[in-house]
């Protein structure tokens, strides 16, 4: 045992390396989806948090910083294209840790959005190892 100059026990050090977890926000409407990633994605050692509509997405994004958002494009309240550019704005940073998570991808306004942004997108159904595999690609 170490003693401190004063005659005590000096305490233990950690030795151990600190762990930093990526956080991930997964905004979708479909909770079972939602939920579901969240547990994949926590699996990977990420820290996911959920929304399940726009708006609440745009307030979290207000008041914490996420590494990467996983978002659906079509949602109640605030569909993903709008929280993309209400988020962009906020935290400049998020531009390019978008991953959009669509059935409609054929859509043309979908399709021009998508390729205006040059945001990663996964058409659903999709394996979550693709999911997996765009997070760890933008988070690089």
């Amino acid at each position: 045992m170490n003693m401190a100059p004063d005659g005590q026990p000096e305490p233990a050090k950690d030795t151990a390396p600190a762990i930093e977890f990526k956080a991930v926000l997964v905004v979708d409407d479909d909770r079972q989806l939602a939920s579901a990633l969240q547990w994949i994605l926590a699996d990977e050692n990420y820290f996911v948090d959920i929304a399940y509509d726009g708006e609440d997405a745009l307030s979290k994004i207000k008041d914490n910083d996420y590494d990467v958002v996983v978002c659906d494009v079509m949602m109640p309240k605030l569909r993903g294209d709008e929280l993309f550019i209400k988020a962009r704005d906020l935290r400049p940073q998020l531009a390019d840790r978008f991953i959009f998570i669509t059935g409609y991808a054929a859509g043309t306004e979908i399709n021009l959005f998508l390729s205006k942004t040059g945001a990663k997108y996964l058409i659903k159904p999709f394996p979550m190892q693709k999911l997996i595999d765009c997070v760890r690609q933008l988070l690089g």
